[in-house]
Parts: C-alpha cells; structure tokens; sequence
C-alpha cells in the first residue's frame, strides 16, 4: 500500500517548543503494530505536568525532536495484535502508560506500544477513568511499594496530596495499612479525608516541617527546598522519595548522618504493576479522580489548566466516541 491509501488518523502534533498554542490537530498515517506490539484505538488520553513541561521546554526525550505527539496515558481497544502478541487479542479493552519516558504519541487517535506495556481495563472503569490512571498509579505504586517499601502501621507524609499522583498515593498507601499525612490547601482537605487521609495540613497556613514528625516515609511530588524541609519530618531509618530530581542545595550528608535513605524514582512502563492497581480499583480500595474532560482538538486548553497546578486529580482528553 502506497504511503497515500495509509489509513489516516487525527492526532495532536507540535513542531516547536513554546505555550499551548503550538499543539495543533494533524491529520497522518495510522501506526502498524510491530513484533510484540500492540495497535491501540485510543478512546481517552491524559494529561499529565511532563506533557506540558515537555511542550514548553522542547525537551523531546528522546533527541528524536519535532515534529512531536505528546501524551503517555491509554485507554482504548486493541484494534490490531502483532506478530508473537499472546496477551491480548482485537477487542479487548485496555489500559497502560507505554514507552514511558520515550514518546508513547497518546493524543492521537491509535498508538501502538509493546503487548506488555499495557493490561486489561478493570471492570466498571470507563475510558476516561482509565486513561487517568496508569502514569499516576504506576508513580505512587512504584514509590510506595517498590521503592519506600511502606510497611502495614507505618506513617507516611504526601506533598500535594490532592494532585495526579497525590491523591492516588493516599489510597495506595491506605491500602498498605498506613498512616497517612497530606500537605494541600484548605478546599481540598474534605476530599482528602474521604479517601482515607488520617491528617491534612495547610500547607499555606502551617508548615508541615515544624508540625509533622516521626514520619516512616515522605512521598515528595514538588521537589525544591521541600526534600530538604521534609528531611525534619522523618526518623531515623526513614525514607524520601521525590518523583522529581533532587537539586544541588538538598543535604545529603545530613540525609546521611541521620540514617535517612533519599533519591529520586522516575516512574517506568509495569504490567505487573498496573495489574496491582487494577486489582485495588477491582476490590474499591482506589479511584481515580478526573477534574476535567475536554476533546482532542482542545489540548492546548488542558494544558493551559493543568499549568494553574490548581486541579484536583486528573485532566483527560476524550479521544473516540
């Protein structure tokens, strides 16, 4: 088939660096699944704070530069299997954060990906739901369960609590049997408590580095001088995780000295884990909360309100009917 009788999809294209007015709509060529991969109708995508920053910066991950596709969360239908694929077949309904941090081109309307970057979509979670939840779900997993190890009785702090990755944490680590500390603004604090935080701080009117103590593990999504303010809040023997690098100012010799484990993860593609997510939406110990939903076409506006940082869990853009 000549590159003209491809079929064709819409999809979300930059060619530079710059605000959201530089995310446009394109119509080109649907992907062809490869060995082992996977070709996903895209029914949801979210938005997620790399998205926007990749889209300002120019920072294309990869070197492979513009033009670029934005987005790493799926949720759709496999219209297409691979040679050698096994997991899945056309039809069934999926979910998955692929490629991760190499571009997955998500705000479009088909992706493919590796088999294994992805897994069944969890009964009763619609699209959207589950576009929302595979990067944020798979950080919070990875650096409470994979990396922080969090223990049943354990005290954990969460920065941000009411964001992406925050709000999700608070269930994951309840679902441990831990005792969860959350840093938001006021507003957010009934929502938080609903999804089992056990204490809330305001983070405008109190700082939590002169409050919270005795903490097993701090869960740091800002980054800046909060690691190192959160250093206070910790025992010996804790641990900090940032989901964002740690910059030159954080002391690690005093991390050090007082027997404190800190770094940075940076979340990878898991199917072992997105089954453990699944399993916890499956059982009701997790949802996802979705602030807005806006088309394909207005991706550039989801941008524009995800970079206020004043929303409560996840924006998705609405793919396919």
């Amino acid at each position: 088939m000549s590159a003209s009788q491809a079929p064709q999809m819409r999809a979300v294209s930059q060619d530079t660096a710059g605000g959201p007015d530089v995310l446009k709509v394109i119509t080109t060529d649907r992907p062809v699944p490869g060995p082992t991969e996977i070709l996903v109708r895209v029914h949801a995508a979210g938005v997620n704070p790399t998205d926007w920053k990749t889209r300002a910066e120019g920072a294309f991950m990869t070197g492979r530069g513009a033009p670029l596709t934005l987005g790493f969360d799926v949720s759709g239908v496999v219209e297409e299997v691979g040679l050698g694929v096994t997991l899945f077949e056309p039809g069934d309904k999926v979910f998955g954060m692929p490629r991760f941090p190499h571009p997955a081109s998500a705000y479009a309307e088909y992706v493919t990906a590796p088999a294994r970057h992805f897994a069944h979509l969890p009964e009763g979670l619609d699209h959207v739901q589950g576009a929302a939840l595979p990067l944020a779900a798979l950080t919070a997993w990875q650096a409470l369960v994979d990396t922080a190890r969090l223990q049943p009785g354990e005290r954990v702090l969460i920065h941000a609590a009411a964001g992406g990755v925050g709000h999700l944490a608070v269930q994951i680590a309840k679902a441990r049997g831990a005792y969860v500390i959350g840093t938001a603004r006021q507003a957010k604090h009934d929502v938080l408590r609903e999804l089992g935080a056990d204490e809330v701080i305001d983070y405008t009117q109190q700082d939590f580095a002169e409050t919270v103590r005795d903490v097993d593990v701090v869960l740091d999504t800002i980054a800046g001088a909060y690691g190192a303010r959160s250093l206070r809040t910790l025992r010996s023997g804790g641990r900090l995780v940032s989901i964002l690098p740690l910059d030159d100012t954080f002391p690690a010799d005093e991390a050090r000295e007082a027997r404190i484990r800190a770094g940075f993860m940076m979340v990878e593609p898991d199917r072992a884990g997105l089954q453990a997510v699944a399993g916890l939406v499956a059982g009701g110990q997790l949802r996802v909360l979705v602030d807005t939903v806006v088309p394909l076409e207005d991706a550039g506006k989801a941008h524009t309100l995800g970079e206020t940082g004043r929303t409560t869990g996840k924006i998705v853009l609405s793919v396919a009917p």
